[in-house]
């Protein structure tokens, strides 16, 4: 009978070692301190595999530390449309739009725009009054 190679989470016990290597350095230094205050190693596989849920659970707090609102929101969208099909993440969007937009014109209707606001795109610049570079223009105007 064969026996079987361990994984942990779709990696092997090297791939498990080199992940830690590249998450710790990662990490902040009280971090990397605490963990090898603590004793976190990365030989073995029940440290490794310790010393990788250790690492994730500092890197996932540090993200939600330094997150906006916003990011924590589209984060937890994100977590959320693992559980959905397409066909529902599909249907949530189009209700969604379709919501989006009565509030767009709702909006309108309270707060009108009634300042028209207009962009000239036109050279304004007059074509004799170009000189080469190394001739220096000036314009005066007189005050009275």
């Amino acid at each position: 009978m064969a026996s079987q190679k361990r994984n942990f989470d779709g990696m092997s016990y090297r791939e498990v070692q080199r992940a830690n290597s590249d998450s710790r350095s990662k990490l902040q230094k009280d971090d990397r301190t605490w963990l090898k205050d603590n004793r976190y190693k990365n030989v073995g596989w029940n440290n490794v595999i310790t010393l990788y849920q250790k690492i994730k659970e500092f890197l996932d707090k540090d993200l939600t530390e330094d997150s906006t609102l916003e990011d924590l929101y589209l984060e937890a969208d994100r977590i959320g449309n693992k559980y959905l099909d397409r066909h529902e993440i599909e249907e949530f969007n189009r209700a969604f739009s379709k919501e989006l937009n009565e509030i767009a014109e709702e909006i309108d209707k309270q707060f009108p725009d009634t300042e028209i606001e207009a962009v000239d795109f036109r050279d304004k610049t007059d074509k004799k009054a170009r000189k080469s570079r190394s001739q220096t223009s000036y314009k005066t105007t007189k005050y009275s």
